[in-house]
Formats: C-alpha cells, structure tokens, sequence
C-alpha cells in the first residue's frame, strides 16, 4: 500500500504528464507529414504515450484513481490546446493579440480532443480494468490500446475536420486518421508494449521510495 503524500506525489505527477501529452498532441496534429507516400501528422507519434500512462495507473491504483486522473486533466488540457494552438497555428507564432480573436478552426481541434480523451480514456480504462487479472501480463494493454486508440482517433478526426474550414485536412482527414490509427498502434504494440512490464515494476519501486 501506498502512504497518502505517495499517492499525491504520483496524481500530481500522472496528472502533468497527462496535460504535456494532450497539450502536445493536439499541435503537432496541425502539423501533416507524409510517410511511404501517405498523409499523418506528428501527433500520431505522441499520443500513445497518454495509454501508457492510463494503463500504469490503472494497474498499480486501480480505475477509481484512473478516472481521477482524467477528470482533473481534462479542463486544463482543453484550455492549454486552445491557447497554444492559437499562438502557434500551423507551427508559426502568431502575435499576443490573436489571443482576443476566436479561433474557430483551434476551437474545435480542442473539443475534439476534449471529447475524444474522455472517451477514449474512460473506454480504455474499462477493458484494461476487465482484463487486468488475466494471467496473460499482456492482454490488458494490448486490448485497451487496440479498442482506446480506435475510438479515440475516430472521434477526434470526425469532430476536428470533417467539413473543416481548412481544405487539405477537410479533404484529406479520413486518411490522416487511418494512417494515425496505424501508426498508434505500431508504436504502442511495437514499443510500449515491451516496455511495460519493466516500467510497471520500475515504478512500484520508485513511488514506494
């Protein structure tokens, strides 16, 4: 068991970590990029890491605290987005005073993200909870990244740029989506699957310090 101050030393840790990746992910989705000749964003890159966060959380707190996490996440990320999506749109600095313009085009990529984490998050903290005392260290995360990811990109892409008021991701996010959806989840079974069980450990030792 874990000593209170231990327990808010890890919320507050899961909790900023959550707000970086967010924060993070919804900019670089601004920014397309082409790979073996199909359209992506960055962003398909960093999102992954928010599943290995939910599902360590899961596994050494349990879903209460999971949900915790999100909820308290969830507002701040939203604002954070919107603010830098606005200074930084379409990765140039914008001056101060766009700030006191609405953004429509940054508004809506941050409610999708904001729908598209609580989703996705309070889904694949279901399956990863369902799944958890499977004898099979594995089946967890790899279910709820699978199924997470899955929800979470098709909400995202629907709500951000169908019918967008910028022409290529209105044409082309169908297939931005596919390709971050692939991508996803080439990274999360790829990488973060491997690494799980030693990060799992890893921090057991290191909040119990």
């Amino acid at each position: 068991m874990f000593t209170q101050p231990q327990m808010k030393r890890a919320l507050f840790v899961l909790v900023s970590f959550h707000i970086l990746i967010i924060c993070a992910s919804n900019y670089l989705v601004q920014l397309p990029i082409q790979l073996f000749g199909f359209h992506t964003t960055w962003g398909a890159f960093s999102f992954p890491f928010v599943y290995l966060a939910t599902d360590l959380t899961v596994r050494i707190f349990g879903r209460i605290q999971a949900r915790k996490i999100i909820f308290i996440s969830m507002l701040p990320a939203l604002i954070l987005t919107y603010l830098i999506g606005v200074l930084f749109q379409q990765g140039e600095f914008q001056h101060y005073s766009s700030l006191f313009h609405l953004n429509s085009f940054i508004l809506r990529i941050a409610f999708a993200s904001f729908a598209a984490y609580c989703i996705g998050q309070l889904m694949d903290i279901v399956v990863f909870a369902k799944l958890r005392q499977h004898n099979t260290w594995w089946l967890a995360p790899t279910a709820s990244s699978i199924i997470g990811n899955c929800v979470d990109t098709l909400v995202f892409f629907s709500i951000a740029f169908y019918a967008s008021s910028d022409p290529f991701m209105r044409q082309n996010w169908p297939e931005i989506a596919s390709i971050d959806y692939a991508f996803k989840l080439l990274i999360s079974l790829g990488l973060f699957i491997p690494a799980y069980g030693v990060l799992l450990t890893y921090l057991q030792r290191r909040l119990a310090q």
